[in-house]
């Protein structure tokens, strides 16, 4: 016999998706119930697996959540688990420690929500003892290592540690709950579930560390399939490792080359191959796709001007392709031979020259960043995020509008203005 689990994190049930609404609604409907799907396809993967419980290491809700739909939903699960004799134990983490239903939310008694003191909870099946060790979140902050507050392990029982944890650092998550890998693995728990870290990484060792990564991708920068982990403890107390697929939309970077690529059919005919092929190669039900068109083409100002069109013949192809998403189209094309262009410079690139070295400078940047704010501040809240979370945020936004701009008007002298 043996004792089995699934280990997952970082659902961000309800997670807001306010710049993918803006470039489009239905895609962002889609991502948006992606996370509930991901969420219970673990749970059918439970019960399909006839597991004896689900280790959920923070973070099921993104924030404040007051939605009686999510808490019905969850409850709904729960209770699916609780029928099978599904045991779950969960900790919240520093978006739970904002929601509202991760407090109110009453759960059937086969599920344990580890509070702010560290606690221990046995369970036995397959001739194994098992402890389960927990600590939730007090906050939505937690700047110093949680690891001293943990009990030690139990004498001739396999210890499992839940922790929400940014470990040493990584770049695009905030420090929460830090402590080292060494840590960890010294403290004498066979295996920690771990979350936070929205990529998947398993640290072998002393004992077993494993960060299941996010379920279900939200954006590209969560790009790839995600997953869940189940978890076997053998007889022998050895553990076996297996990623399971959860994602249901997949976000994927898609490089379209059009080099050589003379008339607009051409060029269509090349992103719908590249679609099919991506299509092909991801796993999850839908590909989210970020299109970037590169490559030295005759079509490069037309396509520069007219990007809104390839853009919806993009969206097109994808949508023949079948459960398939343009989720937004990068232009690094350039016409043929600019290379070597040498004295005999087009004028109108000669003019676009002048204009980015004047787009660059802080006079003009300065006044471009006072009207963006403006317009910002003019914005309901829900629509503010277009331009970054932060200063580096917008400064990267202004670097794209700006060159985007430069390029636009150059195309539009080089082909005459628009059709």
């Amino acid at each position: 016999m043996a004792f089995r689990f699934v280990h997952t994190a970082d659902i961000h049930l309800d997670s807001p998706l306010r710049s993918l609404a803006l470039r489009n609604a239905e895609l962002a409907d889609l991502v948006g119930d992606a996370s509930r799907q991901a969420f219970t396809a673990i749970v059918d993967l439970c019960l399909a697996e006839r597991v004896d419980a689900l280790v959920i290491a923070g973070d099921l809700y993104d924030g404040d959540q007051t939605s009686m739909k999510t808490a019905r939903f969850v409850a709904t699960h729960m209770t699916r688990l609780h029928q099978a004799g599904v045991r779950v134990y969960m900790i919240r983490g520093n978006h739970d420690a904002m929601s509202r239903i991760s407090k109110q939310l009453v759960m059937p008694e086969t599920v344990t929500t580890f509070a702010g003191r560290a606690l221990s909870i046995a369970q036995s099946s397959g001739g194994l003892d098992v402890v389960f060790h927990g600590l939730s979140f007090a906050s939505s902050k937690a700047p110093e290592s949680l690891l001293p507050k943990y009990a030690g392990p139990h004498d001739g029982a396999i210890n499992i540690g839940l922790m929400h944890t940014s470990l040493a650092g990584s770049i695009g998550h905030d420090v929460y709950a830090p402590c080292s890998v060494a840590d960890l693995q010294g403290h004498g728990f066979e295996y920690w579930a771990l979350g936070h870290i929205h990529v998947r990484k398993v640290y072998p060792g002393a004992s077993t560390l494993v960060m299941p990564g996010i379920p279900q991708g939200r954006d590209i920068n969560e790009a790839g399939e995600k997953s869940a982990t189940l978890v076997t403890i053998r007889d022998d107390r050895s553990f076996e490792i297996e990623e399971r697929l959860t994602s249901v939309a997949q976000f994927e970077r898609v490089g379209v080359d059009l080099t050589g690529a003379s008339e607009w059919g051409e060029a269509v005919i090349r992103i719908r191959s590249v679609l099919e092929q991506a299509r092909a190669a991801a796993r999850s039900r839908h590909l989210v796709a970020r299109l970037s068109v590169i490559g030295a083409s005759a079509l490069s100002w037309t396509m520069i001007r007219d990007r809104d069109l390839l853009l919806a013949e993009a969206e097109q192809a994808a949508e023949q392709v079948g459960h398939t998403w343009v989720e937004k189209l990068e232009l690094a094309i350039s016409p043929p031979g600019m290379e070597n262009q040498g004295d005999n410079a087009d004028p109108t690139l000669e003019l676009a020259q002048s204009m980015r070295a004047n787009a660059n400078s802080e006079a003009f940047r300065s006044d471009a960043r006072e009207f963006v704010l403006k317009t910002i501040a003019d914005l309901p809240p829900d629509a503010r995020g277009f331009a970054g979370k932060d200063e580096a945020g917008l400064e990267r936004f202004l670097d794209d509008v700006l060159a985007r701009g430069v390029d636009l008007v150059a195309a539009r002298l080089k082909t005459g203005g628009s059709q």
